[in-house]
């Protein structure tokens, strides 16, 4: 069995296809990849039939409620069912899939899927509930580590610790949540290891949510999942807990400094 040359082989590989090569890779990135697929066996999860997953959008629609043929209210809504898949033709991009190419992104938990969309106090959010068509095949990216990052210092760890810290980072960068401002060239990595999977046989990636106690779960065909129920939620509450990371400095000014 291959091993990873490095704890930080995952490092130099998102690095290679984001500033080297993308479409054509060098044997070093073919190697990783390579490696990888030999690490999966252990990684195979399976999504039974009837299985219950939840996806959130941001918004929800109007009804219009009529009485003797005039209009006489408006009620909010969720979202119409079209609008709780990705559109076929104008998927954006997103950590797994490339622009154009259309993933299902849901949640094993509902308040997970709530957290994923970012939602701001007061806003609503629209809630599906979908039921998986079929068995699944997906590949687990979820470590015991979560989302801390672990390296291993005074040279390199063993390969069993060297393929832990690779999948650590392969979770952590999954998990990442995708933001506005974010340079679409730091999804090439995860983009292409999904696709990499797909290509392989596998339904989808699970890893880690950075916002919510639940996992998400990507599905590289939309149609293997159907909503069969969808709410209306309005955010009362955003709450964030904070723990202090590294020690702080003190900023010594030109005068103190002098005296």
């Amino acid at each position: 069995m291959s091993e990873f040359k490095s704890q930080g082989s995952f490092r130099r590989f998102a690095r290679a296809v984001k500033e080297r090569h993308r479409y054509f890779y060098d044997d070093e990135t073919r190697e990783f990849l390579d490696t990888l697929m030999t690490t999966l066996p252990d990684r195979i999860e399976e999504a039974e039939t009837g299985g219950l997953l939840w996806r959130a959008q941001l918004g929800g629609d109007w009804q219009i409620i009529r009485r003797d043929g005039e209009v006489v209210a408006e009620e909010p809504r969720p979202h119409p069912q079209v609008r709780m898949k990705p559109a076929a033709d104008s998927a954006r991009e997103g950590r797994a899939n490339p622009k154009g190419i259309p993933y299902l992104y849901l949640a094993t938990e509902r308040e997970t899927a709530l957290a994923e969309v970012q939602p701001w106090i007061g806003s609503d959010v629209s809630v599906g509930q979908f039921q998986i068509k079929r068995p699944l095949r997906l590949v687990n990216c979820k470590t015991e580590d979560g989302l801390r990052r672990h390296r291993y210092f005074g040279g390199e760890p063993s390969p069993e610790k060297r393929e832990k810290v690779v999948w650590s980072s392969i979770d952590a960068a999954f998990s990442r949540p995708v933001t506005p401002s974010d340079d679409k060239a730091d999804y090439v990595p995860t983009q292409i290891l999904a696709e990499c999977f797909r290509s392989n046989g596998f339904d989808g990636v699970a890893y880690r949510s950075s916002l919510g106690e639940g996992h998400n779960i990507v599905l590289f065909d939309p149609t293997v999942a159907e909503l069969v129920n969808c709410f209306l939620f309005r955010v009362d509450e955003v709450k964030f807990e904070f723990t202090q990371s590294a020690n702080p400095y003190s900023v010594v000014s030109r005068s103190d400094a002098g005296t």
